[in-house]
């Protein structure tokens, strides 16, 4: 794991996203899956199953039988026809995910794989194989193929779903989105890695529908920097984090939009706390950062961890040439 060639593969995400853009123009990666499916199960491991219980989510308020496991769950949905497995590993090698998929091949299910490595044992086992084209993340930190597979699952459900959303369009507004965060970083990020440097490390908040970018971002600062930091879904916040902001010197990156926001930040304005938020203002934030098309939550989705990656990025490099 290298700093510096991790924040060159934040850089890259711009022209990564662009990539993937132009092959959905030419090629749905869902195409070849089989009618009459009914039920969806999602396979993974730490990123790739913070993205696919977003997907799922999405999914099951579309009216369809969906949802995210973890690979090394003994017990979850049995074998059956009709029923799509969906393992995501961005190497292809974790084993976790390979003994899951174990239970299934072979059998009625249909196996849909995303990975980065389409000739890894994963892509092998698959009857399908959607290539995430993330490219070689050099600095050994899943982070352009975590936004390629949020890409690669709002394909999936718009496939599911009938919606026909212009996925290469929103890719383009997500590649604008990176590239408004990089470009402009010098404005926002000095502050934002000064707010959030506190010896009890870093909360991240955001509703459920985007969830993954909390617990994505509190994997980058634990992964890169080796900070404390934790996420929570925000009306649990009120429930379950809210204890922390009395005894800590709390300091938050919240992810705006949950109907729930504004309960917490009274209990952040009673008790003093630090909260930074991503796309959006927020009242009592003690700052935001914005970004092209963060009215969009797709959008958002797709590139609000970008703010958390580049503060660890940066933390991350101060430790290895200290």
């Amino acid at each position: 794991m290298n700093s510096e060639l991790y924040l060159s593969d934040l850089e890259a995400k711009p022209a990564a996203l662009r990539s993937l853009a132009g092959a959905l123009r030419e090629e749905h990666p869902f195409a070849r899956l089989p009618r009459g499916l009914t039920r969806v199960l999602f396979l993974g491991m730490g990123s790739s199953r913070y993205a696919a219980g977003v997907a799922a989510l999405r999914l099951r308020a579309a009216g369809i039988d969906a949802y995210a496991d973890y690979a090394s769950a003994a017990a979850t949905y049995p074998a059956g026809a009709g029923t799509l497995v969906v393992p995501i590993s961005a190497t292809g090698t974790s084993r976790e995910t390979l003994d899951a998929v174990e239970r299934y091949a072979g059998g009625p299910s249909f196996i849909a794989a995303l990975t980065n490595a389409p000739g890894s044992p994963l892509a092998q086992a698959a009857g399908l194989v959607a290539d995430l084209r993330a490219g070689e993340e050099r600095g050994g930190v899943a982070c352009r193929t975590f936004q390629h597979t949020l890409a690669l699952l709002l394909a999936l459900e718009s496939h599911l779903t009938g919606t026909g959303r212009d996925m290469p369009a929103l890719l383009e507004r997500a590649a604008e989105a990176s590239e408004d965060l990089l470009e402009r970083r010098d404005e926002w990020l000095p502050l934002t890695m000064e707010l959030l440097d506190g010896e009890r490390g870093v909360y991240t908040i955001a509703p459920a529908e985007r969830l993954s970018s909390a617990e994505q971002s509190a994997l980058m600062f634990r992964e890169g920097p080796r900070r404390p930091a934790d996420a929570c879904e925000s009306g649990d916040w009120s429930h379950v984090d809210v204890y922390l902001t009395k005894t800590l010197d709390y300091r938050a990156l919240l992810f705006p939009g949950s109907r729930y926001d504004g309960q917490a930040m009274e209990w952040v304005r009673e008790r003093g706390s630090t909260v930074v938020t991503v796309g959006g203002e927020v009242k009592d934030a003690t700052a935001a950062v914005r970004y092209a098309h963060d009215a969009d939550p797709d959008v958002a989705l797709l590139t609000e961890t970008l703010v958390a990656e580049l503060v660890a990025a940066y933390w991350w490099s101060a430790v290895q040439s200290g």
